[in-house]
C-alpha cells in the first residue's frame, strides 16, 4: 500500500494511530443539499398537480350542471323517471338504475373469478404456471374497451339471441364483458392482499395440522378480507365507470330496467350518445349526470380510504395487547 499509518506514542505509553490524510467525512455540500431540496419541491409539486386535477374536473362539472340543479331541482333530476328532450324533461332514474344492475351483476360474476384466480396464484399454482397466468390476467387490463365491446356484439350478443330470443343486447350481454373487464383490478389488489399476510401464519396453520384448503378458506382469507374488499371495491368502480363496451352491448334504450335480456341504458352511455348533439338544458343534464358519476366515484374511493384506516386502527390494538 501506498499510504502509511503512523502510530504515535502517548504520555502513558499507548500507542495511537494518527487517521489518514485523505478519505475524511465531510458534511454534506451545499450544491448536494440544493439539489435535494429541489427535487423534494418537484415531487411535492406533482403530487399537487394531481389533487388539482381532481379539484378543478369536479368544479368544471359542477359549474355546467349548477344551472340545471337551479332550474329542474336537484331531486327531481335524481329522482325523475322520465327522459325526453323534446319535452326538456330529465329524470335520471332509469340511467342510474341501469348502471346500478350492470354494475352488480358483473361483480356477482367477476368477482368469485378474479378472487379464486388470485388465491390460485398466491396459494397454489406452481411458478413455472403463475408465471403463464399473471401476464395472461394482466393483459386483459391492456385489452382497449373497443375490443371488449366488439367482442360482445360479435360473439356473446348472439348466443344470447339464440338462447334467450330479442336481439341479445341487454344486462345479461353487459353483465359477461363487464365481469371479464374487472377481473384484472380485482385479481391483482386481491392477490397483493393475499402475499402480504406473513408466511408464519400459513406455517402456524399446517403445524396444527389444517390442510392448505382448510389454511387458505379459515386463516388466509379472513386475514387479507379487507384487502379484498377494498380490490371489490375499486372493481366496482371500474365497472361503473365504463363507458364504450356498455354502450355497445346494452342496447340503449331509456327506459327501466325490464328484464335481463331487454335492452336498457346507462350513465355513462347515455353521456355518450348525447353530448355530440346535445345544447342548452340538455347538455347541461348531461353535466349533471357526470356529475352525479363523479360523487359515486368520490363515495367508493371514501369508502375504501374508511375500511383501510379503520384495518389499521384495529391492527394496533391487537399489538398493543398482545
Amino acid at each position: 500500500m501506498s499510504e502509511r499509518v503512523q502510530t504515535s506514542s502517548s504520555a502513558d505509553g499507548v500507542a495511537s494511530v494518527a487517521a489518514p490524510k485523505t478519505g475524511h467525512l465531510q458534511l454534506v455540500s451545499r450544491s448536494t443539499q440544493l439539489k435535494e431540496a429541489a427535487l423534494a419541491t418537484l415531487f411535492f409539486l406533482c403530487a399537487l398537480v394531481a389533487v388539482l386535477a381532481v379539484f378543478l374536473i369536479f368544479a368544471f362539472v359542477a359549474w355546467k350542471a349548477a344551472p340545471l340543479f337551479s332550474e329542474i331541482g336537484f331531486l327531481d333530476f335524481i329522482s325523475g323517471t322520465q327522459w325526453s328532450v323534446a319535452d326538456n324533461v330529465y329524470g335520471i332514474v332509469p340511467f342510474l338504475v341501469g348502471s346500478l344492475v350492470v354494475t352488480a351483476g358483473a361483480l356477482v360474476i367477476g368477482a368469485p373469478l378474479a378472487v379464486m384466480t388470485s388465491v390460485f396464484l398466491s396459494e397454489i399454482a406452481a411458478p413455472r404456471v403463475r408465471a403463464i397466468i399473471r401476464p395472461a390476467v394482466e393483459l386483459l387490463a391492456g385489452i382497449p374497451s373497443v375490443v371488449y365491446g366488439f367482442f360482445g356484439v360479435v360473439v356473446v350478443a348472439p348466443i344470447i339471441a339464440r338462447f334467450f330470443g330479442g336481439a341479445g343486447f341487454g344486462p345479461l350481454t353487459g353483465w359477461i364483458i363487464l365481469s371479464i373487464m374487472i377481473v384484472p383490478t380485482i385479481a391483482t389488489l386481491s392477490e397483493d392482499a393475499l402475499n402480504s399476510i406473513p408466511m408464519g401464519i400459513r406455517e402456524a396453520s399446517s403445524a396444527m395440522g389444517a390442510t392448505q384448503w382448510q389454511t387458505i378458506y379459515k386463516v388466509v382469507l379472513p386475514a387479507a378480507k379487507v384487502g379484498i374488499i377494498d380490490a371489490v371495491i375499486l372493481g366496482m368502480g371500474r365497472a361503473i365507470g365504463e363507458t364504450m363496451a356498455v354502450l355497445m352491448v346494452v342496447g340503449n334504450a331509456p327506459q327501466m330496467f325490464a328484464g335481463i335480456t331487454a335492452p336498457i341504458s346507462t350513465l355513462t352511455s347515455q353521456i355518450v350518445l348525447g353530448m355530440s348533439y346535445s345544447s342548452g338544458l340538455h347538455r347541461t343534464a348531461l353535466f349533471g349526470m357526470a356529475a352525479i358519476l363523479f360523487l359515486i366515484s368520490m363515495a367508493l374511493v371514501l369508502t375504501v380510504r374508511l375500511m383501510s384506516r379503520d384495518e389499521r386502527r384495529k391492527r394496533k390494538k391487537r399489538e398493543r395487547r398482545a
